[in-house]
């Protein structure tokens, strides 16, 4: 009688800012909390998203993608996704900061995958504003420059911005509140960050493009 090892989980890892890492109390919640309910057991998530971060800053965070990188083993996917905090990056340096992060996870085996960031609640009249689709500061169209170095690398790319941009403009100004985080103090709605629904709205989005292009953990969710 012969022993086999047990197969290792694959393990998806999240790279991001607010709006992708646990927050510590409802009902403040980022999207990659709520992906974890649909993954059967054979996988699992893995959540370095920091509060914060911008795709720099990640870069040189000595506790995110230096602890990261080593855990990543064949074909696990490790999600990117930044952009909230690139409020003055430029266009060449943020191609490079994703650049980079691709070619360090390909070294370990693992299969990068871009997210364009989530919109903001910012409306002019029915539409949402530029700020609000990640054109920074700078003038730099965040989602666009992403969707370049996915195409350029040969990186699957989910699409965020856009279908989240569809999901709240079609709910309009007054009912895309809901899934934004609002103060129990003053009622303020925070345009930026998700309530536990907005970000399971969210995270059911993300499921939606992984299970469409097929991308690693797909055969995992239920």
């Amino acid at each position: 009688m012969s022993v086999k090892p047990a197969a290792r989980p694959l393990v998806a890892y999240l790279a991001g800012d607010s709006t992708v890492c646990d927050q510590p109390a409802a009902p403040y919640t980022g999207w990659g909390q709520m992906i974890t309910s649909a993954v059967r057991p054979g996988a699992a998530v893995a959540n370095y998203g920091d509060s914060g971060e911008s795709s720099g800053s990640f870069l040189s965070n000595s506790a995110l993608l230096p602890p990261l990188l080593p855990k990543v083993g064949a074909n696990d996917p490790v999600f990117i996704q930044f952009g909230h905090n690139d409020k003055q990056t430029s266009a060449s340096a943020y191609r490079n900061n994703l650049t980079t992060m691709i070619a360090r996870v390909r070294a370990e085996g693992g299969v990068p995958v871009l997210v364009t960031p989530p919109v903001r609640r910012l409306f002019d009249g029915n539409r949402l504003t530029p700020t609000a689709l990640h054109v920074n500061g700078v003038g730099a169209d965040l989602p666009a420059e992403m969707r370049a170095v996915g195409a350029a690398q040969r990186v699957p790319v989910i699409d965020l911005t856009a279908r989240s941009k569809a999901l709240v403009e079609s709910l309009g100004p007054s009912a895309s509140a809901q899934l934004f985080l609002r103060s129990s103090v003053d009622g303020v709605t925070d345009n930026t960050h998700f309530s536990q629904y907005g970000a399971t709205r969210m995270a059911g989005l993300v499921l939606q493009s992984i299970r469409e292009q097929n991308l690693p953990l797909a055969s995992y969710l239920r």
